[in-house]
């Protein structure tokens, strides 16, 4: 249990964390610079309707059928969503804030690290939060596919011998996992984000 535990978390840490990163950068560009918004954001929008669990065999011929597949069916899954809630969060900024910037003299890199990024992370962990759900899916039949490690290889290693006292376990385990994982960053968005109402939640 202990070893696919670590297993499926590191996969699923690194997915998360990689999608994480392309949604600061990418979002924060393609809600604040209308250039990049108006090239990249019709093109994320398409990339986000692309159920992600069809392009696994895709990934499995890219990346094989090692760790990076696993991880890349992850951020296929998740960094579109969090790209364009990323973006979103950005354009509500309120426009008065980043005039206010402009006439104090700041850059467009001084605006978006010291105005636009402070506004945007509470609603990003709010992002990560609703990001975990499929994570977790993803994983797991990414796990189930092609896998000799990881909670969802277990699971369907011993379905075949209808082995409930492991699977019951098991799916438990999971969901207690998720449970604390989103209490964790709810927690999180309370302290760090205290003005942030939609973070408590």
């Amino acid at each position: 249990l202990w070893m696919d535990t670590f297993d499926s978390l590191e996969r699923l840490g690194t997915g998360v964390g990689v999608s994480v990163l392309l949604a600061l950068s990418l979002g924060i560009l393609i809600g604040f610079i209308p250039h990049v918004r108006s090239s990249l954001a019709p093109f994320i929008a398409t990339f986000s309707l692309i159920p992600p669990i069809t392009v696994l065999p895709i990934l499995f011929i890219i990346f094989g059928l090692g760790e990076l597949s696993k991880i890349m069916l992850i951020v296929v899954g998740t960094a579109p969503v969090m790209i364009r809630a990323t973006a979103q969060a950005v354009m509500d900024i309120p426009r008065e804030l980043i005039i206010k910037a402009e006439t104090l003299g700041a850059s467009v890199w001084q605006m978006m690290l010291r105005v636009v990024l402070p506004q945007i992370l509470p609603k990003l962990i709010t992002a990560v939060r609703l990001g975990l759900v499929p994570a977790w899916i993803f994983l797991i039949s990414a796990e189930a596919i092609a896998s000799t490690s990881g909670l969802g290889y277990r699971i369907f290693l011993v379905r075949r011998y209808l082995a409930m006292d492991v699977i019951l376990p098991y799916v438990a385990w999971i969901t207690l996992l998720a449970f604390l994982f989103d209490w964790l960053l709810a927690t999180l968005s309370r302290r760090l984000f205290p003005w942030n109402a939609q973070g408590a939640h």
